[in-house]
């Protein structure tokens, strides 16, 4: 039973508790039960999780190497390699490191390499999709492909596609053409975020993670226009963000399996965030207790007068909670 005032606490693997075991050896330099992990990990959707987490948490140590001088020709090195690459490929971006371009010329390649070592795998295309925001003046043709759709944008959806054939649906990989949409629009790349989400949405199977989308483009949206602390602001209540909510609650998390590890907890996040926000706090609350004990920053720290703050973020996590949870009991005893 989830305590009711209890504190959020915050953790990468969240419910993945092999993958927190595997998270703890690699802070004290071992490397072993990360490769025991990949090697048992059957499911593309754990696979891209798990190796995004790994790539992130050895993105500054050597431990690759290490592993490398072991066992040179692993296929499941060769492909966390390849994230680890793009991992400090981003950080240099954002960083405005002068070695950018060399250090994306070399992801890029790595990403090629693991593509052929794994030719089954979508995570070395969603590395590739990843990179495809480096280029700013998109003077890359597979960055500027047509798209399917009228509606939707150039972009680099040969990419898209390739991960798309190998893990229909890949959560990941339809954030990362996300991500493109958000830095590659100018003046309109909330209107082609939106004309994205839907179209993905649209033609996705019961279950499938891309229900979400639309409930972070909306976050986005509101992020933009610097809202903060308004917890009753119509950007949240309206029709249209109660039935995205609605939508994204019904279609996908009434279709996932129950085991809590494959639910992401930035998808989990995002949508007791909206329910909450619109009201349905009966709805909300079966979400919270999904999380149970853990959240992200990310949305909660957006209604906050300090984004970025996880101080602030788990302050107003815990009263959203507890909020529903005392909406929940009255309901309750009126009913009694």
């Amino acid at each position: 039973m989830p305590m009711p005032h209890a504190r959020p606490v915050y953790h990468p693997a969240g419910h993945d508790a092999a993958l927190r075991a595997v998270l703890q050896d690699l802070r004290a330099g071992r490397w072993v039960s990360t490769r025991t992990l990949l090697g048992e990990t059957r499911d593309w959707a754990t696979w891209t999780q798990r190796t995004q987490i790994l790539a992130t948490a050895v993105a500054g140590s050597d431990l690759l190497r290490v592993w490398h001088a072991e066992e040179p020709h692993s296929v499941a090195l060769a492909v966390l390699h390849a994230r680890v690459a793009v991992e400090r490929a981003l950080r240099a971006h954002r960083s405005g490191h002068r070695h950018t371009a060399e250090l994306w010329r070399e992801t890029a390649e790595a990403c090629r390499y693991a593509s052929q070592a794994a030719p089954d795998d979508p995570v070395p295309w969603i590395g590739l999709l990843a990179l495809a925001q480096l280029d700013d003046g998109r003077r890359r043709e597979e960055h500027r492909m047509p798209a399917p759709e009228p509606m939707l944008f150039d972009g680099p959806w040969q990419l898209l596609a390739q991960a798309d054939k190998r893990d229909p649906g890949n959560r990941e990989a339809y954030h990362r053409m996300l991500q493109f949409a958000y830095r590659h629009r100018p003046g309109t790349s909330m209107t082609a975020a939106v004309n994205f989400v839907q179209w993905a949405a649209s033609s996705a199977p019961a279950g499938s993670a891309l229900h979400m989308l639309p409930l972070y483009a909306r976050v986005e949206r509101y992020r933009r226009e610097g809202g903060q602390e308004r917890a009753l602001d119509l950007h949240w209540i309206s029709e249209e963000a109660t039935r995205g909510a609605l939508h994204a609650l019904h279609m996908w998390f009434d279709h996932t399996t129950p085991a809590p590890e494959a639910r992401s907890l930035l998808d989990l996040n995002h949508l007791a965030h909206a329910l909450w926000g619109a009201h349905r706090f009966d709805d909300a609350l079966r979400v919270f207790d999904a999380l149970d004990p853990y959240f992200t920053v990310v949305p909660w720290s957006y209604r906050t007068a300090t984004p970025g703050s996880s101080e602030a973020a788990a302050d107003l996590f815990t009263q959203a909670r507890a909020r529903c949870r005392a909406a929940a009991g009255r309901r309750g005893r009126d009913r009694s």
